[in-house]
């Protein structure tokens, strides 16, 4: 797509603008947005072109939906607008291109953005290179919106992690997903809390499968008697688990204990030890051996 050249700004009625590729927007966001317009103005006006039609002018916008959207909640009735040449499709791609080279994302705006971008038959090389995203980036986030990933990429967006590890888990089987936390914490790629993190979205994502609600989270969804008692029944079995674990690791720990406690008593396994040259014992080991130690 070619630049799109500056013709002149001017005062254009909101009412004869369309938004070509309207998106849902941060309603905390949008009130700062529209607040710091009520005290300061409009640092820079949005991006329009001129559309021919009968009756016009009538304009299509190119970048700006915020600040429009702004205004319009404002009460205004006209904007300023940069006017460029451009037909419509250039304008449509210029939007998608502006959406996804912002500093953050949300994964529902890449899904809405990258995959526009490949409809039109954008290969991921060339969407790099409009939107200043690396290759490698546009890849990994196209493969996890084939997969219907968007639990695994709204974690990217938010930093929790790394787009490589997401890649990696998505294209592994169930069974191999621990493996591929593991791996990436060996690699250093997952390391104290993000590790946490991860694995509780890879639980998530198990329970309550890839994708992610949207639109208003306030109007959720009653959760049935049998839904809660079978998350109930889940967690008990569970924690079950890790108490028989813990137990059984106990026992065994309790038991060797016990048995070198009895092996350092023995004259017999006393002289070997001292024929081996290992007469002493680690101080911790000792300690824990020693009969007259109170317990911890």
């Amino acid at each position: 797509m070619s630049s799109l050249p500056a013709q002149r700004v001017e005062l254009i009625p909101i009412d004869r603008i369309t938004v070509l590729n309207p998106r849902e927007r941060n309603q905390r966001n949008f009130k700062e947005i529209v607040d710091n317009i009520a005290k300061v103005g409009l640092k820079k006006p949005i991006t329009v072109t001129r559309r021919a039609e009968a009756g016009g002018p009538f304009y299509d916008l190119v970048c700006g939906q915020g600040r429009l959207e702004a205004y319009m909640a404002l009460g205004q009735l006209e904007v300023p607008a940069l006017v460029v040449s451009a037909d419509r499709e250039d304008c449509l791609i210029a939007s998608l291109v502006e959406n996804c080279a912002r500093r953050q994302h949300h994964s529902l705006d890449l899904l809405q953005d990258i995959r526009g971008m490949e409809q039109r038959g954008y290969s991921q090389t060339e969407i790099a290179r409009k939107t200043g995203l690396t290759y490698e980036y546009v890849h990994g986030v196209s493969r996890l919106l084939e997969k219907g990933e968007r639990r695994l990429l709204r974690s990217v967006e938010s930093g929790h992690i790394p787009l490589s590890v997401a890649v990696e888990i998505a294209e592994a089987e169930d069974h191999d997903v621990q493996a591929a936390l593991s791996s990436a914490y060996e690699r250093g790629l997952l390391k104290g809390r993000k590790l946490l993190t991860a694995r509780k979205v890879v639980e998530m994502r198990r329970r309550r499968g890839k994708g992610v609600r949207t639109g208003d989270t306030r109007k959720r969804t009653p959760v049935s008697a049998e839904a809660l008692v079978k998350a109930y029944q889940e967690d008990a079995a569970r924690k079950r688990s890790l108490i028989h674990r813990a137990q059984a690791t106990r026992d065994r720990l309790l038991f060797i204990v016990e048995a070198l406690r009895r092996l350092s008593v023995d004259q017999t396994f006393i002289t070997l030890l001292e024929d081996e040259d290992l007469a002493t014992l680690p101080q911790n080991l000792a300690e824990r051996l020693s009969p007259t130690l109170e317990p911890a």
